[in-house]
């Protein structure tokens, strides 16, 4: 283990302790593991190939649910006319203070000012309400993979950027039930699914408060993580947006009876903010942790010395059985020390390293250390087969078994305000929705905590905000 020791003192003197300053820990983990930098025009960002990798595994099995949730892909445009977004009163109201206006291009006055998507609920309104004329049109189901900007006044890397990636999922139905049913599904089938089994952070999921919830739906839907400091972060969100936008764009279709009647519409996203919730949720004093499901490098071999030919030798056979094997490995080129470079792989949080010496090839085995803690054994090769892929397995288990137990050992049951804001300073609060209503969830505001959601006693999602014995979860929010 005083390998261990001494690669971990030397990760803790490049990052700050978590413990002591959180956001500068953030803000070190970002530089250290070469993730994101901060682009040239205020509250924008450039995403590093590191974290880019990150963001493809993410977007790529979330595009996968999408597609088995019976969603198809589009494109719509970056710039909607003005009057798009003032057809929702409600929509407008909600983003106008985030909204970035083009009023002149090719060197003149616009006729009329476009505006850089926010959310694009009105201009695929739009459409919809050219694609669907009968019952057989629908239901329409479609997401977009595209950037967003919505002015953000007070910035922070991959959690609130004015620009930031996402995908937004829109839907057009005959009915408002199946518009309910499809949003709880994606919510569930898609979101849940997948911050649970890909990304290991256990969620609190239930509905917002009219206070939170977004701007001209009925309902929204939501995911709530708790970080390594204690704080909630959204990290996906669906919305009944119920006939509010069909009304103003006119999306109507000719029943079985041949009636016109208005369709109901639904959004949901998910966007780079989970990038923020992968390096908060999981990350400690030595860098990242990443779910081997996500790590873009899974295995990293490590020649003990990089002059050696016969080690070097060893590291790309070993290289080349993990890829047979389906792993997604590197090797290790950097010149310097052998504990820099061990320090280096700590940061970027790779879950699992192989170390190779000349005592490892005399033997025919290597040794292998796990990123998620520390802990190191000895295999012979004919082993790596198997082993890799066990670790790896027991790896993604641990890290979501770790985030569940620090969630729940800091989320406290409580009877009154005062306690709630007590709870929600290090952690979570839960209380009777009817104990904190309305003038409760302003109270709680105006000392920086919300309602995250409201879900009922045994931890799953009402169907109205009327329903008996609700459980506010409360907390402060990224």
């Amino acid at each position: 283990m005083s390998d261990v020791r001494h690669t971990q003192s030397q990760t803790s003197s490049v990052l700050t302790s978590p413990d002591v300053d959180f956001p500068r820990w953030y803000q070190d983990v970002l530089t250290k593991a070469e993730l994101a930098e901060n682009g040239p025009s205020r509250g924008s960002m450039v995403i590093r190939p590191y974290a880019y990798a990150i963001w493809e595994l993410i977007q790529s099995e979330i595009d996968r649910r999408i597609k088995s949730a019976g969603a198809q892909n589009a494109y719509f445009p970056l710039l909607i006319p003005q009057s798009y977004i003032d057809r929702e009163s409600e929509h407008v109201e909600g983003f106008s203070p985030e909204l970035a206006i083009v009023e002149h291009a090719g060197g003149k006055a616009l006729d009329e000012p476009l505006v850089v998507r926010p959310t694009s609920e009105t201009v695929i309104g739009e459409y919809m309400s050219r694609w669907v004329q009968s019952y057989r049109d629908l239901p329409l189901l479609l997401n977009q993979w595209c950037n967003v900007l919505r002015w953000e006044m007070r910035p922070r890397l991959f959690i609130r950027t004015s620009e930031f990636l996402w995908q937004e999922g829109h839907t057009a139905h005959a009915t408002h039930g199946a518009a309910i049913a499809y949003t709880l599904k994606i919510h569930m089938d898609v979101y849940r699914d997948f911050l649970m089994n890909e990304l290991a952070l256990p969620v609190f999921i239930g509905r917002k408060t009219p206070r939170e919830r977004f701007a001209g739906a009925l309902t929204t839907l939501t995911c709530e993580g708790m970080m390594g400091d204690g704080k909630a972060l959204q990290l996906a969100t669906s919305h009944d947006l119920g006939q509010n936008f069909a009304r103003s764009f006119d999306i109507r279709y000719l029943d079985r009876d041949g009636s016109h009647q208005l369709a109901w519409t639904t959004s949901w996203g998910s966007s780079t903010r989970l990038l923020g919730g992968l390096i908060m949720g999981h990350g400690d004093a030595h860098g990242l942790r990443l779910p081997p499901r996500l790590a873009p490098t899974q295995v990293v071999v490590i020649p003990v010395r990089s002059d050696d030919d016969v080690v070097q030798q060893r590291c790309h056979e070993i290289v080349d059985r993990m890829r047979a094997n389906g792993q997604r490995v590197a090797i290790d080129r950097a010149a310097g020390g052998f504990g820099r470079r061990v320090t280096d792989w700590e940061v970027k949080g790779v879950p699992l390293r192989i170390e190779v010496g000349p005592r490892d090839v005399s033997r025919d085995e290597v040794t292998i250390a796990r990123r998620d803690t520390g802990q190191k054994q000895t295999v012979g090769m004919e082993q790596l087969p198997t082993v890799v892929p066990a670790l790896l397995t027991d790896i993604q288990t641990e890290l979501c078994s770790q985030a569940l137990q620090r969630r729940d050992d800091r989320t406290m049951a409580v009877e009154c305000i005062d306690d709630a804001a007590e709870a929600a300073r290090t952690g979570f609060a839960t209380a009777p929705w009817s104990m904190i209503g309305e003038e409760g969830e302003s109270k709680l505001a105006d000392q920086g905590m919300s309602v995250r959601c409201l879900q009922r006693p045994d931890g799953t999602i009402p169907e109205s905000d009327d329903e008996r014995e609700l459980i506010a979860v409360i907390g402060r929010a990224y």
